[in-house]
């Protein structure tokens, strides 16, 4: 039986960077040779391995088309630019070692368990999130999705198309794959200190998911003049740059009056010379709440009240928008019971997410869906400083352990529509 922390091991030096944390975006040589990894690790366990059209891999334990559907658990490989070693792949490799504790206890499945590796859940390359999980799921037209281009003007298609991993003339909705998926349990790192904050009588490693919030991304247009640096006198300038500076406070300022999250942490500069006026810059937002009302509030008209102009008004072209998701709670609270608390008899707690992730997608989609999350003593994610202890991680692989087992070996988790029928 292999252990979640040498499968970790086993990748760790894998797309570093030289800040220590990791650039692993979809469809590079550091994702390429992941996706190997994914199938040695699935070749080494016997499991059955098919790649569905939007490119995620999949490795099964028995034939979900025989006897399925089956039960999956699995997370993503890729990761934001300086990200850390957690955030996905602690819920593959936890998926991987969860299989092989099944086995080493002669649990014997009334159903086929799968493990699955998401295409480009961060879209660090492309800026559309769980974009594997979009397309198989339908969620975004194919064609939209292979339209989109990377930093470097490369379109998804050119990208696949040199890949050899996916035909781009076949990419996109796979309702086969779909069918297959019974029901589907991420493990992942807690983004953020609900864990690592419970009073000490509390205290608990694992969590369940209860819901990913609302999220949405814009894009703004600025535009100036370019002109030279040493020669325009001040007066005379029209810089975007003074335009953006305004933008940032307004962003915080409507988060802070809405109750939400607002981020502008992504900026393209033109000409983006040090010693010219910028003739063009390009911001993206991202913003989340707990409630869509909240949400949307942050770019109401009167938004950022205080003499800022409001959100609105700065023209957001709106780039992507992921409704709220509220994961079955008759799914959720049955996870809770199955890993329950160290030394009580009560269950595990059962909080929310600001965070995206693929389980939401599929959720959306009308999968049964759960997840779980793992400890992070600092709350810090994206970035390199994005930490889980050995021991939580072992809690972790426990805890999911223990859900496939019941989800195996017990009666199946019944459909959304079903458990309100």
């Amino acid at each position: 039986m292999t252990g979640v922390g040498a499968l970790l091991d086993a990748i760790a030096d894998v797309g570093r960077a030289p800040s220590g944390g990791y650039e692993r975006f979809a469809w590079t040589g550091h994702d390429l040779t992941l996706r190997d990894w994914f199938a040695a690790e699935a070749a080494a366990r016997g499991l059955a391995l098919t790649v569905d059209r939007a490119g995620n891999q999949w490795a099964w334990w028995g034939d979900p088309d025989a006897d399925g559907p089956g039960v999956v658990t699995g997370s993503h490989l890729d990761s934001v630019p300086g990200g850390g070693a957690f955030d996905g792949p602690l819920g593959v490799a936890s998926a991987f070692a969860a299989l092989d504790a099944l086995r080493a206890a002669g649990v014997e499945p009334r159903r086929p368990l799968g493990i699955v590796n998401f295409s480009d859940e961060e879209g660090a390359r492309f800026g559309l999130a769980c974009l594997g999980s979009r397309a198989m799921t339908g969620t975004v037209p194919a064609e939209r999705l292979l339209g989109l281009r990377d930093g470097a003007g490369d379109t998804l298609a050119d990208v696949l198309g040199r890949s050899g991993a996916v035909r781009p003339d076949a990419y996109g909705h796979d309702p086969e794959a779909i069918a297959r998926v019974g029901v589907f349990v991420e493990l992942h790192v807690e983004q953020g200190r609900h864990l690592a904050d419970l009073p000490a009588g509390e205290v608990a490693p694992v969590a369940v998911g209860s819901a990913v919030w609302p999220h949405g991304r814009w894009r703004v247009d600025l535009v100036g003049e370019a002109n030279h640096a040493g020669t325009t006198p001040l007066a005379h300038r029209h810089d975007p740059m003074l335009d953006l500076a305004r933008l940032i406070t307004d962003v915080r300022a409507a988060a802070e009056q809405a109750g939400a999250l607002a981020t502008l942490a992504k900026v393209e500069v033109e000409p983006n010379g040090v010693n010219a006026i910028p003739s063009r810059v390009r911001a993206w937002i991202d913003a989340r709440a707990e409630t869509e009302a909240t949400l949307r509030a942050v770019l109401a008209p009167d938004a950022a009240g205080g003499g800022a102009r409001g959100l609105r008004s700065w023209g957001l072209v709106q780039e992507s928008w992921t409704p709220a998701t509220v994961f079955d709670p008759a799914l959720a609270a049955r996870l809770a019971d199955v890993v329950g608390r160290p030394d009580s008899d009560r269950p595990a707690p059962v909080i929310g997410t600001g965070a995206g992730h693929d389980a939401g997608i599929l959720a959306a989609a009308g999968v049964p869906t759960a997840m779980l999350f793992v400890r992070n003593p600092t709350g810090v994610s994206h970035s390199p400083a994005e930490h889980a202890d050995p021991d939580d991680c072992a809690a972790g692989v426990e805890a999911l352990t223990a859900v496939l087992t019941d989800l195996l070996t017990g009666d199946p988790a019944p459909a959304p529509d079903e458990e309100s029928a």
